[in-house]
């Protein structure tokens, strides 16, 4: 298949700007694969469309504020997105404008945090060194600002109150450079709803890096592949999982991140292992899922990796059916939009 089978249209008015006032109060497009069902709802009937004992599996990824702002040593203004850690103090970055970096060119973001462009590497992107007074990721904590989607818009100057709505209440461990956005809709009192209801939860970790917003630019699917994301299932999670197909129980993924650390790791045996390692898995059309029973995701951009993701789990007409059904009910888009229930 061709990127363009993933292609729907989408007015600029639905690209959710804002995240809804209340989070849990977001619409939701339920699917049903078996029926071939689209059913409008809202997220907080999440609860009445489980049962109890699903296996509900979260990913618990903190973003760091990953979007510096800079001068050269000429004062001209230099934006710097942190891509990944290299090693050491190294980072793989992209910068805006690139053209007014090269080797040796030094960007100073405040008095204590500066780096130094050391490689030009492929895609447009450098590698710099960093150098602070005291502990790195913590003057990028201070000083950085949330890296939104370039689709969501905001004033450089403006107060970074993104810093809490773009992400997640159970956000634990600091490394992705974008949110794992199905999870934004929860809150603990849904969380305890669930539990309540006897479905259980379990949390993983995976990273969310740039190959999230990395354009697919293969003309055939067969030859796209996803950046590797590092990832991270502990003990507990992977009994959980192990116990929940060992039982025959469903396995519910929040988010096309968590859908992805879980079919790379289940082996051809269908045991999950606990572990640390790297995504490198591409879900494209014919791939057989064998972790994943349902999925909650947001709606993704046309022609992108996790939209072929999205639609490979759910069947390609149906969900670009509800694709269109969505846009015709005018649901909100992309990161801070509604959201879409695969069961």
């Amino acid at each position: 298949m061709r990127p363009s089978d993933f292609y729907f249209d989408l007015p600029d008015d639905l690209i959710a700007q804002q995240p809804a006032d209340e989070r849990s109060s977001s619409r939701m497009l339920v699917v049903d694969r078996t029926l071939g069902n689209i059913e409008d709802s809202h997220f907080s009937r999440l609860p009445s469309k489980l049962i109890a004992g699903d296996l509900v599996v979260f990913n618990n990824t903190k973003v760091f504020p990953a979007r510096l702002y800079g001068k050269s040593e000429t004062g001209a203004a230099i934006e710097i997105f942190l891509v990944k850690k290299l090693e050491g103090n190294v980072w793989e970055t992209l910068a805006r404008p690139g053209r007014r970096l090269h080797t040796g060119k030094r960007v100073a973001f405040s008095s204590e945090l500066s780096a130094t462009v050391v490689d030009k590497l492929s895609d447009g992107k450098f590698a710099m060194s960093f150098n602070a007074d005291g502990d790195i990721d913590d003057q990028v904590d201070t000083i950085g600002r949330t890296p939104l989607p370039p689709y969501i818009k905001r004033e450089r100057d403006s107060a970074d109150d993104d810093r809490t709505r773009y992400q997640t209440v159970y956000a634990k461990k600091r490394g992705a450079i974008a949110a794992p956005t199905a999870g934004l809709h929860f809150t603990p009192k849904v969380i305890d709803e669930l539990r309540a209801l006897g479905i259980e939860t379990a949390e993983i970790t995976l990273h969310v890096g740039y190959g999230t917003f990395e354009p697919i630019r293969a003309a055939d699917l067969v030859d796209h592949s996803v950046m590797p994301e590092e990832y991270e299932i502990d003990q507990a999670a992977a009994e959980q999982l192990n116990l929940a197909r060992r039982d025959g129980r469903r396995i519910i993924a929040i988010g096309t991140t968590t859908t992805r650390t879980l079919e790379s790791n289940i082996s051809h045996d269908g045991i999950f292992s606990a572990i640390k390692s790297n995504a490198d898995l591409t879900i494209t059309p014919g791939y057989r899922f064998r972790a994943t029973d349902g999925l909650l995701t947001n709606f993704h951009l046309p022609e992108s990796s996790l939209l072929v993701l999205t639609s490979t789990f759910g069947g390609h007409e149906l969900i670009m059916d509800a694709y269109r059904h969505a846009v015709a009910a005018a649901y909100r888009f992309y990161s801070y939009g509604d959201c879409m229930l695969i069961i």
